[in-house]
């Protein structure tokens, strides 16, 4: 494919500027939530909404039922059946995390309203960037494509999930069970971020997630403080003074083995992190902070990408309405998470932490387990022909080389792709870090939107010229 075509793709993409714009509105409308069975029916609708979109793109698209919310798959054989062509498997998901609390967005969160920012015009909605967002700038490029050739460049299989933000609980049996069908040379993610406005990034490397909800019980039930206080077990007091155990004062965690496998910031790493000119002031400013925490010593990039965590996301236990109620609770719980680098093994810090709590509690205080994700951290192959167009398109369309970048988040699906796929992911994303993701007023800038249906034309085009 010429520089010619993708220039004309290109001038094709402004003209439908507003059409693309338009659907995605419309797939913002759909409160596809995953997590609130009452929207099961509307996480239908979002699928069937893509599978539509697909469709009237020219490929072969259909709904598959998961066990949970149905998946979407769909191919195209690119410029002619059987073409030598590069072949690419687009990963996204169609469902949103729960928009509460509702009285903290400026709008209704399922009513897309694009708005003036300091940045230009914005979309707010619950999903504008994750990931209907991303997933709707690269239905654009295919459309784009699609209306200006009559085709799309190369062969191209679209996966998308309905229940990503629940953890894919369907999603590994759906790999292995569509194998054949999910064949490709590479996979595609647009789920991340840009390293700002105006610089492009690509990200190498992903932390991977524990997730756990620990239940701790003692007694059958509640108590008189006054009539067993001081004898009999409290799981509030007990819970929570292991659980402050978890890491030390220089901020290390310490669970016997965590950091097991955990590779020091190479020499190379360091000054290329070095020479983003990170403002670490500005990052934390930007949310009310001021100082950073963690492990002591390490710079806020390096405890971001290639340090692992421990934190707790949720605790509760006994009474908390108005007054007083003097009682020892019959249980307590909490809700725990580690963030993973590469080289850790979720199931052996999940044997470590039992131990770790086993040892630091009454004994009659009994822990319950309930395991809500366990994926380890990954580094991204940057070697690839699909990395190699990636740079190429986003210095184009940036006027500024990509920089490499590494990502605090998780997206499991990677390391599940290359597992049970044998694929590796170029993850090319435009979101920002103030795009207030899984919060009360996510956005997306236009100008980000715009530029990743570019950049996805453009990533095409290099691939076909190849």
């Amino acid at each position: 494919m010429t520089g010619a075509a993708t220039d004309t793709v290109l001038a094709k993409a402004a003209v439908l500027m507003p059409e693309a714009i338009a659907g995605w509105s419309d797939f913002l409308r759909i409160p596809s939530i995953s997590a609130q069975p009452d929207h099961a029916g509307d996480c239908r609708r979002a699928a069937e909404w893509a599978c539509a979109r697909l469709a009237g793109l020219g490929f072969a698209a259909s709904l598959h039922e998961t066990g949970g919310h149905p998946a979407v798959l769909a191919t195209h054989p690119g410029p002619a059946l059987g073409a030598d062509v590069p072949h690419l498997l687009y990963y996204g998901h169609y469902d949103v995390q729960p928009p509460e609390p509702l009285d903290l967005w400026p709008s209704p969160p399922f009513t897309p309203t694009i708005v003036d920012g300091p940045r230009g015009r914005r979309m707010v909605a619950r999903g504008a960037v994750d990931d209907k967002g991303q997933v709707a700038a690269w239905l654009g490029a295919f459309a784009a494509w699609h209306a200006a050739t009559g085709t799309l460049p190369v062969r191209l299989t679209v996966l998308l999930e309905g229940e990503e933000e629940i953890g894919s609980p369907h999603l590994e049996t759906f790999l292995t069970t569509a194998r054949a069908q999910l064949a490709a040379d590479a996979v595609v993610i647009s789920d991340t971020n840009l390293w700002d406005f105006t610089t492009p990034a690509i990200t190498t490397s992903l932390r991977g997630l524990l997730y756990v909800e620990i239940r701790a019980t003692a007694a059958s039930r509640d108590l008189h403080s006054g009539l067993f206080g001081g004898v009999a077990c409290n799981p509030i007091n007990e819970l929570t003074r292991a659980l402050g155990g978890l890491r030390d004062e220089a901020g290390r965690v310490l669970i016997p083995g965590f950091y097991d496998g955990v590779a020091p910031l190479s020499a190379e790493q360091e000054a290329a992190w070095a020479a983003l000119g990170f403002d670490e002031a500005a990052f934390l400013g930007d949310v009310g902070l001021t100082t950073p925490a963690g492990e002591s010593g390490r710079g806020v990039l390096e405890r971001l990408w290639a340090r692992p965590t421990a934190d707790l996301n949720g605790i509760w236990g006994g009474y908390a309405g108005p007054g007083a109620k003097t009682v020892i609770p019959a249980e307590a719980g909490a809700k725990l998470s580690f963030r993973l680098v590469p080289g850790q093994n979720p199931e052996a810090i999940l044997a470590g932490l039992k131990r770790f709590l086993a040892a630091r509690v009454h004994p009659d205080l009994k822990l319950d387990y309930a395991l809500f994700g366990a994926a380890p951290g990954i580094a991204v192959a940057t070697d690839l022909p699909v990395v190699a167009a990636a740079r190429t398109a986003l210095a184009e369309e940036y006027a500024k080389p990509p920089v490499l970048i590494g990502c605090g988040a998780s997206i499991p699906v990677v390391e599940s792709f290359r597992r049970v796929l044998g694929l590796e992911t170029l993850l090319m994303g435009f979101g920002l870090d103030d795009d207030q993701i899984h919060s009360p007023g996510e956005k997306f800038e236009i100008a980000c939107f715009e530029h990743g249906l570019r950049a996805h034309i453009r990533l095409l085009g290099h691939l076909a010229a190849a």
